[in-house]
């Protein structure tokens, strides 16, 4: 087992929680572009690029990578406090791959090409390398990519994970995870780990996140006492007291 020091991101959809939650946070530029001002952070967040909505809903990507690092420094001088964002990578679940019609490769190409880009056009922002992949040998070939394009994973502060969401409490989700941090020696993000995720890969992670809370409250069938509202599917106090679940390693 390695030593980690573990950051869970609570997804938000709401953006003016980043002024109510003192604790990290995981929010999308989807959100953040609807405002006009925006909210000062009371702690720790990162930026979600909107991949999973982008893929899912238009097959492609429709925000340049142009527009994006303009937008990510605005959130970053105006919010403060930003850890990282995550670059518009292409996931790599084999239905987003019927979605887009490009094959795994393609999209690992795309991911990285955008991280260079994305570095090149802000480098000030902090953004984060994601590898791609289905199998485990997938993501060790994106590895070699990055290597080859002059990219040391090792010596990155983090490094994301995707397209292990829906799988994140199977035995070959935790063998990737796993591989990559002790092989390659990376500091692991893992996009959208819910509890059971949580626990069986923890020892191979620096952080996550997770919008896991609002689906429990949506099947909880009942609001928290004291909620005026009929679902606490958008409620901080919620999404709170879930997180206060997690186990003790991801409290911090």
């Amino acid at each position: 087992m390695i030593e980690v020091t573990h950051t869970f991101y609570l997804g938000a959809h709401h953006p003016h929680w980043l002024a109510q939650a003192e604790v990290p946070l995981f929010v999308s530029r989807r959100r953040l572009v609807e405002r006009r001002r925006f909210p000062r952070a009371s702690a720790r967040w990162a930026l979600d690029s909107g991949a999973f909505s982008e893929l899912s809903i238009h097959g492609r990507w429709t925000v340049s990578a142009a527009q994006y690092a303009r937008e990510a420094r605005l959130f970053s001088q105006e919010i403060g406090r930003l850890d990282f964002a995550a670059p518009q990578d292409w996931m790599c679940e084999p239905w987003i791959l019927e979605k887009t019609g490009l094959t795994l490769g393609e999209h690992q190409r795309r991911t990285l090409r955008n991280f260079l880009e994305l570095q090149e056009l802000a480098p000030e922002i902090p953004w984060i390398p994601v590898l791609q992949g289905w199998a485990v040998h997938d993501y060790w070939r994106h590895a070699e990519m990055y290597a080859t394009s002059g990219v040391d994973l090792s010596r990155q502060p983090l490094v994301g994970v995707g397209s292990i969401c829906r799988r994140q409490a199977t035995k070959t989700a935790s063998g990737i995870l796993a591989s990559l941090a002790t092989i390659y020696g990376l500091r692991l993000h893992a996009f959208g780990l819910k509890t059971k995720g949580l626990r069986q890969s923890s020892a191979y992670l620096r952080s996550a996140d997770s919008m896991a809370w609002s689906m429990a409250a949506r099947r909880a069938g009942a609001t928290l006492p004291g909620c005026s509202h009929t679902s606490c599917a958008n409620c901080l106090r919620f999404a709170l007291f879930w997180r206060s679940g997690l186990p003790n390693e991801w409290q911090g």
